[in-house]
């Protein structure tokens, strides 16, 4: 069960003002529409940690994962089949590893499974503004 809830209203240019106050290790479950920016967060989240090479949504390829500095990021995209593309595949062990967790199209079905083995993570809903982006972070 998600307890606190955050809200951040922010252009694109002031994204780092989220990213300073994300976790720097555990998952995050990235929600939004279509093209409501969940890539470019994890775009920025990448280079705030010291990353500079490319980042995409790994649709096809389900799982990318980003060496920084001073951590591991794994980013996941489960749009096609949810949990099922983490099962089938052995990427759900992954969450056991030190690392930031980031996963665009998270659900309620895998929120269960993280439930179910005791794993803590946060949720980002991102919804499109005028400008902007509101971004409703949640923590257990």
């Amino acid at each position: 069960m998600l307890k606190k809830c955050e809200n951040f209203i922010l252009g694109i240019d002031k994204l780092v003002n989220l990213v300073q106050k994300l976790p720097k290790n555990g998952i995050i479950i990235l929600k939004g529409n279509l093209a409501s920016g969940k890539t470019t967060l994890v775009k920025e989240i990448a280079k705030f940690n010291g990353f500079d090479g490319v980042v995409n949504s790994p649709t096809f390829s389900i799982m990318q994962n980003y060496k920084c500095q001073n951590l591991e990021i794994f980013h996941y995209d489960i749009y096609q089949n949810g949990v099922k593309s983490l099962t089938q595949n052995g990427l759900f062990e992954n969450f056991f590893e030190d690392g930031l967790h980031l996963v665009e199209w998270g659900d309620e079905n895998l929120e269960k499974y993280f439930q179910k083995f005791e794993l803590n993570y946060c949720t980002i809903e991102i919804k499109n503004l005028e400008n902007k982006r509101e971004y409703k972070v949640s923590y257990a």
